[in-house]
């Protein structure tokens, strides 16, 4: 069985209502970042649908069918991402597809979350690119409180109320969220879970912009795709190394820093400073490192050379502090 799948649906073509331009592309990139991981391995296992014209149409029927076959199994993780024109009103609200007329003859929101809630896959993540989306979740008879099973997730690009905007021909949500699956929502080891993915996009939309709306009912967050990360873990294991408690700093000298050695270029000698030590420049080096991630900062200077240089200290930021937790707890 197949561990990991998403039904990806893009909806560009309306038989009756304003045509899409930018829901089929868009469905194109979530299934080219979903396909495989940063390193080329397999990701997920991705069924593309897609309607640009009468001959390509989706309705309502097919649709579900789909959805049901997505979420029948016990999988690990099942995925659905769609982008098309969506609906409200007071009895719910509604993905629209190919062939509806009004709106509220599309696929209700209360029945995707009936499947979901009934549905044995382990992870159900649901990531919904249209109008009003932000209901989704949140049936009517519970007064607007969200019901979610475990192991639920629904990400949206607005809240109930809102329109979906598009920007050069793609959603401005999907382009963050493929963003996000792209390396922005990663964490230091690689990972991109939805939480990740919402935070990348919240922080990336202004408050008087369509606003995100992210539901979950999880234990623990489940890895969508890995990427390369910004810094190797055998390199992050060693920040114990470097730091044996969370609120030591580290003491830095001219010894630590390669440049220190160089030759006066007027007359020509060695200044009178401590001259460059390799095991110390070895460790320098990946101090630098963490300075990047923003793992480690200097103390009195701004720039990692001079702390070495003027022998001052480096300590670990908040971020730095969280990172050695998980390595000293070994839960990375």
């Amino acid at each position: 069985m197949i561990s990991r799948k998403a039904l990806v649906v893009g909806i560009d073509y309306y038989a009756n209502m304003k045509p899409l331009y930018g829901c089929v592309n868009d469905a194109y990139s979530v299934k080219s970042v979903l396909d495989r991981n940063g390193n080329g391995t397999i990701n997920f296992s991705v069924n593309l649908i897609t309607s640009t014209g009468a001959d390509s149409a989706i309705n309502r029927k097919q649709l579900k069918e789909k959805v049901q076959e997505l979420f029948c199994d016990d999988c690990e993780i099942a995925l659905f991402y769609f982008a098309g024109h969506g609906y409200i009103e007071s009895t719910g609200g509604y993905l629209i597809t190919s062939d509806c007329e009004d709106g509220d003859d599309g696929f209700p929101l209360n029945d995707l979350l009936s499947i979901l809630n009934t549905s044995k896959v382990k992870n159900k993540i649901i990531i919904l690119d249209s109008c009003h989306s932000g209901i989704a979740g949140t049936p009517n008879e519970v007064d607007n409180n969200a019901v979610l099973s475990e192991g639920v997730t629904i990400l949206t690009a607005s809240s109930a109320k809102q329109y979906a905007s598009e920007n050069n021909g793609s959603g401005v949500f999907t382009t963050l969220l493929v963003d996000a699956l792209s390396g922005g929502g990663s964490n230091l080891v690689g990972e991109i879970t939805p939480g990740s993915v919402y935070a990348h996009i919240d922080q990336s939309l202004g408050p008087w912009e369509q606003r995100p709306i992210f539901k979950t009912n999880v234990k623990n967050f489940v890895s969508l795709r890995n990427v390369n990360p910004p810094i190797q873990l055998s390199d992050l294991k060693r920040i114990i190394e470097l730091f044996e408690n969370v609120g030591d700093e580290f003491e830095l000298n001219p010894s630590f820093e390669p440049d220190s050695g160089r030759m006066c270029p007027i007359c020509k000698e060695h200044s009178g400073i401590e001259q460059p030590n390799e095991e110390n420049m070895d460790k320098f080096a990946l101090l630098q490192k963490y300075n990047r991630v923003n793992l480690v900062i200097p103390i009195g200077e701004e720039h990692m050379y001079y702390a070495a240089m003027n022998s001052k200290t480096c300590k670990l930021t908040a971020l730095g502090i969280h990172y050695w937790n998980l390595v000293k707890n070994e839960r990375i």
